[in-house]
């Protein structure tokens, strides 16, 4: 389980029991969107409104502690930032599945910046698609 505390006190933000709680769900799913966070965290903080959940997240995401990924035609979803990866996004359910970024790709990706004289400060990668589960269902 991550430290959560330091994770937040390294981003210059005081580890309140709501962003705690926000991020112990998102650590437990992976990726959720604001209404499945505020749905887990109301089951033990009941009191919390849907505003507080908004605003923490927007404070962690802006600081750097959580990333959001878009997702066409729903709403996006947030994940712990982490090390430079890519999302295989399914366009029909949603999912999210998070896939390395091989040596090669980014090295091209290196290359890439260096030569548009680009300053890379992220890395942001999402390929969209048909889950292997979503084409089974089609496929029956």
């Amino acid at each position: 389980m991550m430290n959560y505390i330091s994770m937040l006190k390294e981003h210059g933000l005081k580890a309140t029991f709501q962003r705690m709680h926000i991020l112990e769900v998102i650590g437990e799913y992976g990726h959720k969107d604001i209404d499945e966070i505020y749905a887990e965290v109301i089951k033990v903080h009941p009191s919390l409104s849907l505003a507080t959940i908004y605003k923490n997240i927007i404070i962690m995401s802006q600081s750097g502690v959580l990333s959001e990924v878009p997702v066409i035609g729903k709403k996006s979803k947030y994940e712990i930032s982490k090390q430079d990866h890519i999302h295989l996004i399914c366009t029909h359910c949603g999912s999210i599945e998070d896939k390395n970024i091989f040596i090669e790709n980014k090295n091209s990706l290196d290359q890439l910046v260096i030569s548009e004289h680009f300053n890379l400060e992220k890395k942001e990668i999402n390929l969209y698609g048909v889950c292997s589960h979503c084409q089974n269902i089609k496929a029956s």
